[in-house]
């Protein structure tokens, strides 16, 4: 059965352009459907404008409005990912590549700071830097300290922007001068523009090293030591005179101390022990220095020094003078001198009363004719004479010439007279400077012209006796040491010189041109 449909459907469009608005309408002739349904003839839809329609059904959608902007599709599909909604900052890009770090480090600060002065001696030097620095450009070639042109060692270290030289030590008062070569870079590889240099002083190290005993005299150990001997013991540095004294310096005789004068030589670091009395022969002594012993920084020793020495069995005490001392020309009878005589030490005579020829001799002391000061001397001198002549602890037999000789401390015995006539005596204390000499002769003694007596070995000229039974007669030129003690004269013939004394108990002393100088201590 078929349907006829009389209708007219009209279409209204709404065309939007650029020139405004147009209304078409489209009308179907409802004879263009087909009662058995089929679809219109396309055909037969026609506009108002007389053009045919093309068939295709209207969206619907209202066009925006918009002109097309006519450039192609890119045919690329979009990625599906929505926009981020930041808007482009409109700045162009430079089109310049980046060119790296190009700036050189440079040392900021440094400590010490340069012109430092009092520095600790255990400080670290450090320098730190405007940027990080690369590590491995930071040691012992690019990091230098100096004294002068000695390198000083050490360790260098790196942390944060800071380079640290640790020094192995340095000295008190003096100035070091620090440098940070161009070796060291940075992270980008910049070197330094140019080393960066700087010096600092040091400040006095305060003392906190003890003080050590490092020589005695006598060793430690020692035999035969003279009974006279004074004792001494040198420290490693200046000590405080304060405290050397009896209670840090001391000597014993097994549990028995020693009496003795103490005192210390602060030039030599040394102090000195000198017993009241002789020591006894074939003794041991034990030496210590306490820790009361302090040096100047008031640092005490750690501990007790102490060492021991025997003395010998025939160590000879020295011979006491008494008043007799003072003297370098003491006769019993006269004195008289021919010539410019020099004399230093005191001159005397008694009981006699006669001194010819000062002048033109020269006395440096005090001229003493028959006073109580020469009677006493004269009196002692006795005493001394009796004493030396008496000695008889180990006698070494000895007669005629001592010239060409070398004899060491003791007592010497002639039963006759002895002379140096042949070569040069030498008396060798062999390091003992305490080591006395004593010769006896029942005779004369005598030496030829331009002859000496030798000191060595530590040997002093006021340790030597001469002993002379009748009288002593010096040569020409003659070059003597130590105290002459003669019974009756003594004679020192033109230029002979006489480090020591001539003492006549009875006779007279005849001088000649001749210089005589009192031994020192």
């Amino acid at each position: 059965m078929k349907t006829h449909f009389n209708a007219v459907l009209l279409f209204s469009l709404v065309f939007i352009s650029a020139c405004g608005q147009q209304l078409v309408e489209f009308e179907i002739d409802s004879g263009a459907i087909g009662g058995d349904g089929g679809l219109p003839d396309a055909g037969s839809v026609v506009s108002d404008a007389g053009y045919r329609d093309s068939g295709v059904i209207d969206s619907g959608i209202i066009d925006s409005g918009i002109p097309d902007s006519g450039i192609p599709d890119s045919g690329i599909p979009d990625s599906g990912i929505p926009d981020s909604g930041i808007p482009d900052s409109g700045i162009p890009d430079s089109g310049i590549p980046d060119a790296g770090d190009r700036t050189a480090p440079t040392v900021i600060s440094t400590i010490p700071i340069t012109g430092a002065m009092g520095v600790s001696a255990g400080t670290t030097v450090n320098a730190t830097f405007s940027e990080a620095m690369k590590v491995s450009t930071l040691d012992m070639t690019t990091f230098t300290l100096k004294q002068g042109v000695t390198s000083i060692s050490g360790l260098v270290s790196y942390a944060g922007v800071t380079a640290t030289f640790t020094p192995a030590s340095l000295m008190g008062s003096t100035t070091y001068t620090a440098t940070i070569g161009t070796g060291a870079t940075d992270l980008a590889g910049n070197p330094l523009a140019t080393p960066y240099v700087w010096s600092f002083t040091t400040g006095t190290i305060p003392d906190s090293t003890p003080p050590t005993v490092i020589l005695t005299s006598p060793l430690n150990l020692a035999m035969n030591v003279s009974i006279l001997r004074t004792l001494t013991a040198t420290f490693s540095e200046p000590m405080d005179a304060l405290s050397i004294s009896q209670t840090s310096f001391t000597l014993a005789k097994g549990l028995t101390p020693i009496a003795g004068l103490v005192t210390y030589d602060q030039v030599l670091a040394t102090a000195s022990f000198k017993p009241t009395n002789p020591l006894d022969v074939s003794s041991t002594y034990t030496a210590t220095i306490t820790t009361v012993a302090r040096d100047l920084a008031l640092n005490p020793m750690v501990s007790n020094y102490v060492w021991t020495f025997t003395t010998g069995a025939c160590g000879q005490a020295p011979v006491v003078l008494g008043a007799a001392g003072a003297f370098v020309a003491l006769a019993g009878s006269t004195v008289t001198n021919t010539g410019p005589t020099s004399l230093t030490g005191d001159l005397g005579v008694s009981p006699g009363s006669s001194v010819t020829g000062f002048p033109p001799g020269t006395v440096v002391g005090t001229q003493h004719v028959t006073d109580p000061t020469a009677a006493a001397a004269e009196f002692d001198l006795t005493v001394a004479y009796n004493d030396a002549a008496g000695r008889t602890l180990c006698p070494v037999s000895v007669a005629g010439n001592l010239g060409g000789q070398t004899l060491a401390p003791g007592l010497y015995k002639s039963t006759g007279s002895l002379s140096i006539s042949a070569g040069d005596l030498t008396l060798d204390a062999q390091g003992d400077s305490s080591a006395v000499f004593i010769f006896q002769m029942a005779s004369t003694l005598t030496t030829t012209s331009g002859r000496q007596v030798i000191l060595a070995g530590g040997a002093k000229s006021a340790n030597v006796f001469w002993q002379v039974g009748t009288a002593a007669t010096l040569g020409t030129t003659t070059a003597f040491q130590g105290t002459i003690m003669a019974d009756q004269a003594i004679t020192l013939n033109t230029g002979a010189t006489l480090n020591g004394r001539a003492l006549a108990r009875i006779g007279a002393v005849n001088l000649d041109s001749s210089t005589i100088v009192k031994p020192t201590p």
